[in-house]
């Protein structure tokens, strides 16, 4: 049990507890009568020697969050992101463009798929930053494209970013689904082995 107080977390210390048991070998000399007199100074002795050659503390390893949790994170940023782009007037390709994208990390986001930490950074950087920074930066872009005519629409930057998105949430739906092709074979080539 870790506690803040010095005094208390010396006395569960491992240096207390094998000078304790070291100070006890010493009181049991001393109760045999090999230490005559001296016996306090033996029990004092052999509990400083222990206390000496005990293993240092070890700090405890952080916690992290383990995958389950932030799966569960990102599934409650992803419905915050879904709230955000209901509220964002977008052009109909965009948006067409941004539900399929949304549809995709819906069904990845469902527990029991997504459970490789590299494939859920890749999701918490969509969902997190490139997705509202895509459409943040098209909404903030288009005020200035209304009165600046003859300049390259911002619909088709915003069609490209999130084509961009759906190749790259594509490629984990890709992973998960030869993943679970593997298993399926597997086991049944396990159970025709088995039958044989």
């Amino acid at each position: 049990m870790a506690t803040s107080n010095p005094v208390l977390r010396y006395a569960e210390s491992r240096k207390n507890l094998t000078g304790c048991l070291c100070g006890l070998a010493g009181l049991a000399i001393g109760l045999t009568g090999a230490a005559g007199g001296l016996w306090p100074l033996v029990v004092l002795g052999l509990y400083g020697a222990g206390a000496l050659i005990a293993p240092p503390e070890r700090p405890d390893a952080p916690a992290f969050p383990s995958a389950d949790e932030q799966l569960e994170s990102l599934r409650a940023d992803h419905a915050t992101l879904r709230e955000y782009l209901a509220e964002v007037e977008l052009p109909e390709g965009a948006r067409e463009g941004l539900d399929e994208l949304d549809a995709l990390f819906g069904a990845l986001l469902e527990p029991g798929w997504v459970s490789d930490p590299e494939h859920l950074h890749v999701l918490a950087r969509a969902v997190r930053q490139d997705v509202p920074e895509a459409v943040d930066a098209f909404v903030r872009t288009r005020w200035w494209s209304r009165v600046t005519p003859g300049s390259e629409p911002p619909e088709r930057h915003l069609e490209r970013q999130l084509a961009a998105l759906r190749e790259e949430a594509g490629l984990i739906a890709s992973a998960l689904q030869e993943a679970e092709e593997l298993r399926q074979r597997a086991h049944t080539r396990y159970l025709e082995d088995r039958g044989a």
